[in-house]
């Protein structure tokens, strides 16, 4: 059983920063592809980022490519989601899954196995 476990949300102001982590157990990340997802009240959960278990290939979703940076460290177990420019319109429960695949990081939420409980980034205007 694979366990994550998120941190780092919080409250911030329209244009600052928040650097979300995912720590899970020892050798996933050199095994999973790794995903961050959102899901806003009333709304859908969406694909925000993703990368692969090799760490070489990484993907963004249109509404925050050139905002979100995601990265890892295999030493620390840890996956990180680092957010800048935000917007109100970020405001959501953010959660990172692990998934097998050898296809390299994916989009889809049905192709991760395992799931945190999620954290809560506010964004104010």
């Amino acid at each position: 059983q694979v366990q994550l476990s998120e941190s780092g949300g919080g409250l911030v102001q329209a244009g600052g920063s928040l650097r979300l982590s995912c720590t899970t157990s020892e050798h996933v990340l050199s095994l999973y592809n790794m995903g961050w997802f959102r899901q806003a009240p009333g709304k859908e959960r969406e694909f925000v980022a993703a990368i692969g278990w090799s760490g070489r290939i990484s993907d963004y979703s249109n509404s925050v490519k050139g905002r979100f940076a995601i990265s890892k460290d295999n030493a620390k177990n840890t996956v990180y989601l680092q957010m800048n420019s935000l917007k109100p319109e970020d405001t959501a429960v953010y959660t990172c899954a692990a998934g097998i695949g050898s296809g390299g990081p994916s989009k889809a939420a049905n192709t991760y196995d395992y799931w945190g409980q999620g954290t809560q980034v506010t964004v104010s205007s």
